[in-house]
């Protein structure tokens, strides 16, 4: 069950909006999170495969059959949406079983396997109960076994947690997660946590202004992001312009540091990148000095319970830095291997 986008592109009516020239392949059992800022394109690509819109050009394939030009019901997705959607005078084995009525399926045949879909989900005790009954958590489960109840060919997830409080979401996700690896079913997320796409997701793509900008594992985007837009985009970092000055060593307006410079030549213009919680806390008085080496006074220190994020103001500029440590931090190092060169473009 492979849901693929070949060099699909469109644009809504009357604006210059949309998604250009996207190619996107989901693996059976894989699941895909989408992220990108509002307008990016990320809803889009959801629409556009369970049939909402259809594309101006390129392909649409489930299971390598075109279905660019089929309506939503023929293409046998689930998709489980924000407001969960679900029937408030319908109770919740017949929420569930309603796909399969539209489908034609006798009652009994139905309701036993709702119930069935709802025990997977932990509510099969409360199927008799109406949805205005349930907490916000509860509803998501049920409108998630709607949607895989008729056994879709991909279940498609339109930010499904983003009405809930930030504990649940954590709760929620997992079950998402549960659920869709017992399924083994290609499933495409689409999500503006970016917490939540890495801690669940097979890969992640990132979307800017309709465009795909990189596409990779969840270590990949974090570690090893394409260009600085990608790296601002997801989680924490420190972005800096700098010069190559030689071999291994980058200079910047914080000062030196030393880097895997690559072939690059001397002169040559990058962005500088390094994660917070790759800069090192260290010891003022006894501090070396040389490339990666910096003292200053916290600017800002907000403490986050396992975690501290300081931002550090030096001679040439800030640096910011995550650190469980508790003393005070007037002095920091960030390590050679911690350093990252970006384009500059």
């Amino acid at each position: 069950m492979t849901l693929r986008y070949e060099n699909v592109s469109f644009t809504y009516p009357g604006a210059s909006s949309g998604v250009f020239d996207i190619s996107l392949e989901i693996g059976r059992g894989e699941l895909l999170a989408i992220i990108g800022a509002s307008g990016s394109g990320k809803s889009t690509i959801l629409k556009l495969l369970a049939g909402f819109v259809k594309p101006d050009r390129g392909r649409i394939l489930i299971e390598g059959a075109e279905v660019s030009a089929l309506p939503p019901e023929a293409r046998r997705l689930g998709v489980v949406f924000q407001s969960y959607a679900l029937f408030p005078h319908m109770r919740l084995w017949e929420n569930v079983a309603y796909p399969l009525k539209v489908r034609g399926m006798k009652k009994e045949g139905r309701r036993a396997q709702a119930l069935e879909m709802l025990r997977r989900v932990g509510m099969d005790m409360r199927a008799d109960d109406l949805p205005a009954a349930l907490s916000g958590g509860q509803q998501q489960r049920v409108a998630l076994a709607r949607a895989l109840v008729f056994e879709p060919r991909g279940l498609l997830l339109d930010e499904p947690l983003s009405a809930l409080d930030a504990g649940l979401r954590v709760e929620m996700r997992d079950e998402i997660l549960r659920v869709q690896r017992s399924a083994g079913i290609a499933t495409l997320l689409v999500t503006h946590d970016q917490e939540e796409a890495l801690s669940i997701a097979d890969k992640v793509a990132v979307m800017r202004e309709g465009r795909l900008i990189q596409l990779g594992t969840p270590r990949e985007l974090y570690e090893t992001p394409v260009n600085a837009s990608v790296a601002s985009f997801v989680g924490q970092s420190n972005l800096w312009p700098g010069k190559i000055a030689g071999a291994g060593l980058v200079e910047t307006a914080i000062g030196p540091l030393a880097c895997e410079t690559h072939a690059r030549s001397p002169g040559e213009s990058v962005i500088v990148f390094v994660r917070p919680e790759r800069v090192e806390p260290v010891d003022a008085a006894g501090m070396v000095e040389g490339p990666g080496s910096f003292s200053g006074q916290a600017a800002a220190d907000r403490y986050l319970g396992p975690i501290r994020r300081i931002d550090l103001m030096v001679a040439g500029g800030l640096i910011r830095l995550e650190t469980h440590q508790r003393e005070p931090v007037t002095a920091v190092s960030i390590p050679r291997d911690a350093v990252r060169l970006l384009p500059a473009d």
